[in-house]
C-alpha cells in the first residue's frame, strides 16, 4: 500500500508529526451508530405509557394488550436473522440505514392506526427495524473502536437505549394531556423523527475496517483505522490483526486485493458456528447465548414496559403518578447506564456482570416479597411496603444498568472471531429479542397467575441462576485484541477466568 506509506505492514521511514487523539472520530461513530438504539429505546419506553390509553381507545382486552407490548420483539426476529447476513452483503453502514427506514414506516403506521390489526402491522414494520439495529449498533461499534477504549464505546448502544426509553416515558408525560385519541397517535408517531436524522448522520459515518478487508479494500480499511488510532503504527498493527484473523498472506498489500478463498457473504459460517464449532467457538456460542437469555429472562422487559402497572399495583393510584414513577424509572436507568459504561474498561466485564447479577437477584427478592405483602392485606395503606416496592424497582433498573445492560452487548460483540461475528451476534440478538417478546407478551397472565410478587420471586430464581453461570462460563476480556479473544475459550475451568489487562502494549493475563 504504498498510497498509505506502509510496505509489508512495515513503517516505512518518514516522518509524521505528532497527533491528536485520533479515539474522538471513532467517539463520534460510536454516536451516530447509536442513533438507531435511541429509536429503538424510545418505542419500548413510549409503548409503556402509550398502552394505558390504547387500551382505552381501541377497546383492547388484557390479553390483546399483552400481545401488543411484546410482540414487537417477536417481530424483530425477522430482522436479527437478516441483519448478519444483510451487513457483510452491502456493510455494517448502509444495514443501519436500512434500520432507520423501518423505524421511520414503523413509527407512521403505528400513529395512523385506526384499529388493532393496523397498529399490529405497524408494530411488525417497527419490529424490522429493532431486529436489524439491535445487531449492527454494538457490531459497527466494536469493529471500528481501539482495543483499550472498546468496551466505553460499545457500550454506547446501550446508553442511547435507555436515553430513548428516558424521552419515551417523558413523552407519555406531556402527550397525555392532549384528548385520549390523540395522546397516544403524537407519543407513538415522534418516534419517526430521529430515523431522519440518523438517515443525514450515516452520510458522516466510515464503513467497518473490517468489513472493508473482508472485501479486500486494504486501503479504505487502513484509512479507517488511521482515523480512529492514536498513532500510525497503531493502526498498521491493527490492519495486520485483521489480515490475520481473516486468513490473508501478509505478502498482500496492494490497496484492493482478491481475498482467498473470500467467505464474505455469509458462505459457510452457519457451518463453522453451529455444525462443525471449535471448543472454542462453542465456548463463544454458549457464552453469547446464555448471557442475552439471562439478561431478558431476569425480567427486565417486564419493568420496562409495565412499570404504571407495577406502580398501580403498589399502590399508586393515580395515573399522573405512576406516569411520574415511570420517568423516575428512566432517569436511574439512565445515570446507572452511564456509570456502567465509564467502568467497564476499568473493573473488567466479568466482574460487573456478577455485581449486576448478584445486586438484581437481592432487588427482585426484595420488589416480590413486598408487592407480596400488598397482595395479601387489600384495603391497608402500607406505607412501609409501598416505599419498600417503588425503591426497589429503582434499585433493580440500577444493577441492571451497571452491568447486565451494556455488558451484555459489549461482551458479545466482541468475543467471536470475525468471520463469525455478524452471524454471532445475530443469534445472539435474536435469542434476546425472543426472550423479551416473551416476557412482555405473558408478564400480566404470569401476573394473575402467580400474583405479581410470585411473578418477581421468579425473576429472582432466575437471576440467581444466571450468577452462577456467568461465573462458571466467562472469561474476563477486558483489553484483549479482538484477534486474539478466541484464545481466551474453549476451557470451562476456572484458570480460564483470567484478568486481561493492558500493560503498555503488551496484553498480559494475571493468574
Amino acid at each position: 500500500m504504498s498510497s498509505s506509506g506502509i510496505e509489508k505492514g512495515v513503517v516505512t521511514a518518514e516522518f509524521e508529526p505528532p497527533r491528536g487523539n485520533r479515539s474522538r472520530f471513532a467517539f463520534a461513530c460510536a454516536i451516530l451508530a447509536s442513533m438507531t438504539s435511541i429509536i429503538l429505546g424510545y418505542d419500548i419506553g413510549v409503548m409503556s405509557g402509550a398502552a394505558i390509553f390504547i387500551k382505552d381507545d381501541l377497546k383492547l382486552s388484557d390479553v390483546q394488550l399483552e400481545i401488543l407490548m411484546g410482540i414487537l420483539n417477536i417481530y424483530s426476529l425477522v430482522g436479527s436473522g437478516a441483519a448478519g447476513r444483510t451487513s457483510d452483503w452491502i456493510g455494517r453502514r448502509y444495514t443501519i440505514v436500512l434500520a432507520g427506514a423501518f423505524f421511520f414506516c414503523g413509527a407512521l403506521l403505528m400513529a395512523f392506526a385506526t384499529n388493532y390489526p393496523f397498529i399490529m402491522v405497524g408494530r411488525f414494520v417497527a419490529g424490522i427495524g429493532v431486529g436489524y439495529a439491535m445487531m449492527i449498533a454494538p457490531v459497527y461499534t466494536t469493529e471500528v473502536a481501539p482495543a483499550t477504549s472498546r468496551g466505553f464505546l460499545s457500550s454506547f448502544p446501550e446508553i442511547f437505549i435507555n436515553i430513548g426509553i428516558l424521552l419515551g416515558y417523558v413523552s407519555n408525560y406531556f402527550f397525555s394531556k392532549l384528548p385520549e385519541h390523540l395522546g397516544w397517535r403524537f407519543m407513538l408517531g415522534v418516534g419517526a423523527i430521529p430515523s431522519v436524522c440518523l438517515a443525514i448522520g450515516v452520510l458522516a459515518m466510515p464503513e467497518s475496517p473490517r468489513w472493508l478487508v473482508l472485501q479486500g479494500r486494504l486501503g479504505d480499511a487502513f484509512k479507517v483505522l488511521d482515523k480512529t488510532s492514536n498513532t500510525k503504527e497503531e493502526a498498521i498493527s491493527r490492519l495486520n490483526d485483521i489480515k490475520r484473523a481473516a486468513e490473508i498472506p501478509e505478502d498482500m498489500t496492494d490497496d484492493v486485493i482478491v481475498v482467498p478463498n473470500r467467505k464474505s457473504a455469509g458462505k459457510g459460517v452457519w457451518k463453522d458456528l453451529l455444525v462443525r464449532p471449535t471448543p472454542a467457538v462453542r465456548h463463544i456460542l454458549i457464552a453469547c447465548l446464555g448471557i442475552h437469555l439471562s439478561q431478558q429472562a431476569s425480567g427486565i422487559d417486564a419493568v420496562v414496559l409495565y412499570s404504571p402497572t407495577i406502580f398501580l399495583k403498589a399502590g399508586l393510584k393515580s395515573k399522573n403518578d405512576q406516569l411520574l414513577a415511570t420517568v423516575a424509572v428512566g432517569v436511574v436507568k439512565t445515570l446507572f447506564i452511564v456509570v456502567g459504561t465509564c467502568v467497564v474498561d476499568r473493573f473488567g466485564r466479568r466482574a460487573l456482570l456478577l455485581t449486576s447479577m448478584g445486586g438484581m437477584f437481592l432487588s427482585l427478592t426484595a420488589l416480590g416479597t413486598s408487592l407480596t405483602v400488598i397482595d395479601r392485606n387489600p384495603g391497608q395503606t402500607l406505607k412501609w411496603a409501598i416505599g419498600l416496592s417503588v425503591t426497589t424497582v429503582m434499585t433493580f433498573v440500577a444493577t441492571f444498568s451497571i452491568g447486565a445492560g451494556p455488558v451484555t452487548w459489549v461482551y458479545c460483540s466482541e468475543i467471536f472471531p470475525v468471520r463469525l461475528r455478524a452471524q454471532g451476534a445475530s443469534l445472539g440478538v435474536m435469542l434476546n429479542r425472543l426472550m423479551s417478546g416473551i416476557i412482555g407478551m405473558t408478564f400480566l397472565s404470569l401476573s394473575k397467575g402467580l400474583t405479581i410478587g410470585g411473578a418477581f420471586l421468579l425473576f429472582a430464581g432466575v437471576a440467581a441462576a444466571a450468577w452462577v453461570f456467568f461465573f462458571t462460563f466467562l472469561p474476563e476480556t477486558r483489553g484483549m485484541p479482538l484477534e486474539e479473544m478466541e484464545s481466551l475459550f474453549g476451557s470451562y475451568t476456572a484458570h480460564k477466568k483470567t484478568n486481561v489487562m493492558k500493560e503498555g502494549n503488551e496484553v498480559v493475563e494475571e493468574h
